[in-house]
């Protein structure tokens, strides 16, 4: 009778682990479970094809150095070969920098396109880059600063007071600071600066000789000393967005859905505006105002993984630098022995990867 017993009761231990792994299975092949997948194996593709950009940025220049070279200058460093200070000094934090600078560039365009519902929106929508060159040029124009190390902060800070100015413009009168004020102040106050930037620059040779340097958007020339400045703004930008990311879900069913989920869009466009600021400000001090980043990178994105932030957010941190680090080798090799800045290059790719990327998606509203 024992025995019956404890074999009717393994029997129903088999059947209970059977139902559970049937029922794994379907959730795993229902739409849903299907669409989990593949974000969660682009992701890891995506992370593979960084490593493999990163391999390729520090051995691919105006001199090719071999992998096994390069693993040695990273990991067995000799300050009498050559290629290992070129690869320690040169290479490594160009590449570094341009990790950073692509993933936060990517990030901000995906949270400027999320606030304002708007495909077509960057960055630069909130006059984050006009601020930045309109600070520049002062500090060349009226301090005679010509060092792109010391105009990192003069950059930072034009950016983020741009960003400031650009929402008290939005939030004037009545109503809120909608998506479509905050796109039409950012547009207007832009297009002022740009006007008093090329006025300074057609009247001036020496600040345009200084200027447009650091306007065209490189590479080449930050370190590490930079990068460590502006590292706390950047971590707070990403900490920032992947807060408002849910909420940023939410504000897509429109405002009304969104106020009855529950979510604040005060608080969640102020949330939103911080990380864009923080994010493309520090980019633009680190590295000159690179463009299509911010507007492709998203749609590239969306394309493989959909409209949801959080993942959005995650696979733009990836695309980003793999973008930019790969216009960058572009740039090296396309014209020898010298190079074409990663800012040019950027917008050679990124221009017809967008028109492709749209007409995959077929977006008819764009």
């Amino acid at each position: 009778m024992t025995l019956t017993t404890s074999n009717s009761a393994n029997s129903d231990l088999r059947g209970d682990v059977a139902a559970i792994r049937l029922a794994e299975r379907n959730r795993l092949m229902s739409p849903v479970g299907h669409r989990r997948m593949l974000r969660v194996v682009g992701f890891f593709g995506l992370l593979g094809l960084l490593c493999v950009t990163i391999i390729a940025s520090l051995s691919i220049g105006a001199r090719t150095i071999a992998f096994g070279v390069v693993m040695e200058a990273l990991w067995q460093f000799d300050g009498d070969l050559v290629e290992h200070l070129v690869v320690q000094d040169l290479r490594l934090p160009r590449t570094i920098i341009g990790i950073v600078v692509g993933a936060s560039l990517a990030v901000s365009g995906v949270l400027m396109q999320a606030i304002t519902r708007n495909p077509l929106a960057d960055p630069g929508l909130l006059g984050v880059n006009a601020g930045a060159s309109f600070a520049v040029i002062l500090a060349i124009w009226l301090l005679g600063i010509s060092s792109i190390v010391d105009l990192v902060w003069f950059s930072f800070f034009g950016a983020g007071s741009v960003s400031i100015l650009v929402y008290m413009l939005g939030s004037m009168g009545r109503g809120a600071a909608t998506p479509v004020r905050l796109a039409l102040a950012g547009a207007a106050l832009s297009a002022l600066l740009y006007a008093l930037i090329n006025s300074i620059l057609l009247t001036n040779q020496k600040v345009l000789d200084v200027f447009r340097f650091w306007n065209v958007g490189s590479l080449l020339g930050g370190d590490y000393n930079i990068l460590l400045q502006l590292s706390p703004f950047i971590i707070i930008g990403m900490l920032v967005s992947l807060i408002a990311a849910s909420s940023l879900n939410a504000m897509a069913l429109g405002d009304d859905a969104a106020k009855a989920l529950g979510t604040k869009l005060m608080l969640t466009r102020i949330l939103t505006l911080l990380g864009v600021t923080l994010l493309c400000g520090a980019s633009v001090a680190i590295a000159g105002p690179i463009g299509f980043i911010g507007l492709v990178i998203p749609h590239a994105a969306r394309f493989w993984c959909g409209p949801d932030q959080r993942w959005l957010i995650f696979y733009a941190l990836l695309l980003g630098p793999i973008v930019l680090i790969i216009s960058d080798i572009v740039g090296r090799v396309i014209l020898p022995p010298g190079e074409v800045q990663v800012g040019i290059m950027t917008a050679l790719i990124g221009g017809p990867l967008f028109v492709w990327i749209v007409r995959k998606m077929r977006m008819a509203q764009l």
